[in-house]
């Protein structure tokens, strides 16, 4: 059976695996996908869907972004700053996991604000394992469907549409 072009997501997994110093049974096992499956993956011999390669990175709890772009499911150059932007944010053990959220909340408002847009896939692995309401919260803020802040709340907008100054408007 010819090896499959997944962009080395085998060798990447197999590497992962070692490092968690993990058995294919158990890594096979955690992840939810049968022993064969897992090392068919890992010799390059199929390719597996974004479900199964999120099951897999939880179980070896790493990025399913990188995943995503190691197998080709997201393209690597549009998409690599942003995962890995968010990969170095999720992985930091000095941020709480709410910290960790609103950090990717405030990078996504920049990134939108110049011009990218988040990728719906990256947009459903941001919101999972997050409470409804956060979910939904996080979901309507990386559509654009959330209410602009309210100006009594932020302040007065000069015409380009940034805040006013304090001093200048209290006279």
């Amino acid at each position: 059976m010819a090896s499959l072009n997944v962009g080395n997501l085998g060798e990447y997994l197999r590497e992962q695996r070692r490092n968690a110093q993990l058995s294919l049974r158990q890594l096979a096992d955690a992840a939810g996908v049968s022993n064969p499956y897992l090392s068919q993956i890992e010799r390059g011999l199929r390719k597996p869907s974004a479900e199964v390669l999120q099951q897999v990175a939880k179980a070896l709890r790493i990025s399913a972004e990188t995943l995503y772009v190691r197998a080709g499911i997201l393209d690597a150059e549009r998409d690599r700053d942003e995962v890995e932007t968010r990969a170095v944010i999720l992985a930091d053990p000095t941020l709480n996991e709410r910290q960790k959220q609103v950090l990717l909340q405030v990078y996504e408002s920049f990134r939108k604000e110049n011009g990218f847009e988040i990728t719906p896939d990256l947009a459903q692995n941001v919101t999972q394992g997050m409470g409804q309401d956060e979910a939904q919260g996080m979901a309507e803020h990386i559509s654009g469907t959330q209410q602009a802040p309210d100006t009594a709340v932020r302040g007065p907008r000069t015409a380009d549409g940034s805040d006013a100054d304090p001093q200048q408007t209290a006279s």
